[in-house]
């Protein structure tokens, strides 16, 4: 991969960093949390994924002076005009531990689509790399994982949503899913996946 030997994941999403880590493994590149070198996360004050990725990249890679790896990811539902959108994690406010924001997250969710037939959702995600802090053409990459919202939580698998997302055909949630193929087929993975050919691709 060009040299890149370590990289520091921009989040402190214990989920994230374990996706994203079993993605690279096979690669031989290592992925340090940010918060096992003392980095707090990142302001998200953005309205778009592409921009909060940019900046949390930006601090990891300037506050580590190692390449920085950020992804911003939610959830975006049809009937709800894209909501939560880059505010899926804190959809329900910012109380209680990250299990806690989950379940009122899904709650808040199940009673806003209560009365909608339509259910159709995606996750979509965009990936940053930069190489280091002034890097003026960091890599990007989009994914997009399309399904519907279902109607009671189902599956132990996963974070955030992934309980309530339905796969199309399949009958199952992403929360049902075994984790080599979440990695393989959600929009983290196939965000992670174009990447990693444009990293190839690099000069």
């Amino acid at each position: 991969m060009k040299g890149l030997e370590k990289l520091v994941l921009a989040s402190g999403n214990p989920g994230k960093l374990s996706e994203i880590g079993a993605l690279l493994a096979p690669l031989g590149i290592a992925v340090v949390a940010q918060a096992a070198l003392g980095i707090a996360e990142a302001d998200e004050p953005h309205e778009t994924f592409l921009e909060n990725a940019l900046a949390k990249a930006r601090h990891a890679s300037r506050a580590s002076g190692l390449p920085a790896l950020a992804d911003d990811s939610g959830l975006c539902v049809d009937a709800l005009r894209g909501e939560p959108g880059v505010h899926s994690a804190y959809y329900a406010g910012r109380e209680g531990s990250r299990a806690q924001r989950d379940a009122a997250n899904n709650a808040k969710l199940l009673a806003a689509l209560a009365a909608q037939a339509d259910r159709s959702a995606h996750f979509a995600c965009v990936m940053v790399l930069m190489r280091r802090p002034d890097d003026p053409q960091p890599l990007v990459a989009e994914g997009n994982w399309y399904g519907e919202i279902g109607r009671a939580a189902r599956g132990e698998n996963g974070f955030g949503y992934d309980p309530l997302f339905l796969l199309p055909g399949r009958g199952s949630t992403s929360a049902e899913l075994p984790a080599e193929e979440k990695n393989r087929i959600s929009h983290r993975g196939q965000a992670l996946a174009r990447l990693l050919d444009r990293l190839r691709e690099d000069p």
